[in-house]
């Protein structure tokens, strides 16, 4: 056989006709129709390239991309759909799809896609695992000069010569991602593997295979032995995202691997040496899962001895022009469009706006307004935030509560003023004593926006704080 070949796609008649010609080609092939069935048979049947439909009945290839690249960096993976669009081929590229194609395929480029895809991952596998990598260039976690992020740089900077786990805790969208990478390869370990999954979603059997790996014959179509992230990270770091989504056996297993650094194939009685460093990452609170135990309390206390916490774009909003620049400024590049630049207006909007998705939908966001507008300076007319879902809805009647508004705003100015009185009531256009009231009124905690003790000032009691507004993960594009 030439190659594994797996289909995904719910239109069955397109996966028979793709199966038997690419059969014809010398190829083996396999069949999915969904997300969930194709992270059903994707850890036995071990596919060299992956031919996913974008849209599926429970989600979508964007969605399907990193959970598989994640388990198999060198996978190839070949995006199909009926409408193509330029704004959605430069998204899936930039995911780390090898190809996009556009239905009806011509036999032909299909078999040129694919081809190239195996040729891409060959040279990944030649590659030896424990070969230095050269430090990659990433995205600086850190933009813009908020109190808040300069809070998080200085912390973080301190952690980067540390062994221990860290936790990395954000709402959805917030880049931790990104600050776990920049742990990696500005730490002593950067010539070392840095190897990342998404717990989200993932059977404990797919955990554990691709965690600790399995041995020929450990399973139903294990037909060959295979590394796990431990193994393959071996004096590197491993990044395990949405920790909080783990499955509780695997948890026990992940713990054993920290206090021992001994783990076993799935199928194999021999153990093995892993010398790894351990970042994770969450949007959920972990001590509710404790509490409700669907999180080992053990484990929780392993990986919390140095936790960091982004701020999400609401407690950071003077950073947003400096953010949105550089994100434009890189969407430019991509596209190969003329330099632009955000007019003043376009400016206010975007700080004016909550953004429930963080960064992740700040970017979004521009790329639809580079893609959809024709003037040199963007105009705020051009911009769109949208929402598809009954939980977006809702969030967006809970914004237009303008009690919660103010308490928000107040809040955050408290922040950047770390917790001076004076400062904020000039910059919120109030004086001490009306400040006084409104903090009253909203049961605003100082404790949360500044560690300075401001309790010396006044002798009104604090209550439990205003209601964070709710985090919602981004909508993705259709």
């Amino acid at each position: 056989m030439r190659g594994k070949i797996l289909i995904v796609d719910d239109d069955a008649n397109f996966r028979s006709s793709t199966r038997e010609f690419l059969q014809l080609q010398g190829y083996e092939v396999n069949e999915a129709e969904s997300c969930r069935a194709t992270l059903n048979v994707f850890s036995d049947y071990d596919p060299d390239v992956v031919i996913s439909d974008y849209s599926l009945p429970d989600g979508n290839a964007l969605e399907l991309l990193p959970r598989l690249k994640s388990a198999d960096p060198t996978l190839g993976f070949l995006v199909i759909t009926g409408h193509g669009i330029i704004g959605l081929a430069v998204q899936v590229i930039k995911a780390g799809a090898d190809h996009f194609l556009t239905k009806p395929i011509e036999p032909t480029s299909l078999l040129e896609a694919i081809q190239q895809a195996l040729g891409h991952r060959r040279n990944g596998k030649n590659r030896p695992v424990d070969q230095p990598r050269k430090l990659r260039p990433s995205h600086d976690p850190f933009l813009g000069n908020s109190p808040a992020i300069r809070a998080i740089s200085q912390k973080a900077k301190k952690l980067l010569t540390t062994d221990y786990p860290i936790l990395i805790q954000g709402e959805t969208g917030t880049g931790k991602g990104v600050l776990a990478k920049w742990l990696h390869y500005h730490g002593p370990r950067r010539d070392k593997p840095f190897v990342d999954l998404n717990c989200a979603s993932l059977s404990r059997e797919l955990l554990e295979s691709n965690l600790f790996g399995h041995e020929r014959g450990a399973f139903t179509g294990a037909v060959a032995a295979k590394k796990g992230l431990f193994e393959v990270a071996h004096g590197g770091t491993v990044f395990l995202d949405e920790i909080g989504d783990m499955d509780m056996h695997v948890q026990s297993q992940l713990l054993k691997v920290l206090e021992e650094k001994w783990f076993r194939r799935l199928g194999d009685v021999n153990e093995r040496y892993a010398d790894i460093r351990l970042i994770v990452a969450t949007h959920k609170d972990l001590r509710t899962l404790v509490r409700e135990n669907k999180f080992r309390l053990d484990l929780y206390f392993r990986i919390n001895t140095f936790p960091l916490r982004l701020p999400s774009l609401r407690e950071r909003i003077e950073d947003i022009p400096v953010l949105a620049q550089r994100m434009l400024g890189e969407i430019v590049d991509q596209l190969g469009c003329d330099d632009l630049v955000l007019s003043p207006g376009l400016e206010k909007t975007l700080q004016s706006y909550l953004w429930p998705g963080n960064i992740r939908e700040l970017r979004q966001a521009l790329e639809r307004v580079v893609l959809f507008g024709e003037e040199d300076t963007l105009p705020s007319k051009d911009l769109r935030v949208e929402y598809s879902s009954d939980g977006a809805v809702a969030y967006m009647r809970r914004i237009l509560n303008l009690s919660e508004l103010e308490c928000k705003y107040i809040e955050n100015v408290l922040q950047i003023e770390h917790g001076c009185i004076e400062e904020s009531a000039k910059k919120l256009g109030l004086s001490r004593s009306q400040l006084y009231k409104k903090i009253k009124k909203y049961g605003i905690n100082l404790s949360r926006v500044s560690k300075t003790s401001l309790t010396s000032e006044t002798n009104w009691s604090t209550g439990s704080g205003c209601r964070d507004l709710p985090s919602e993960q981004t909508i993705e594009p259709s």
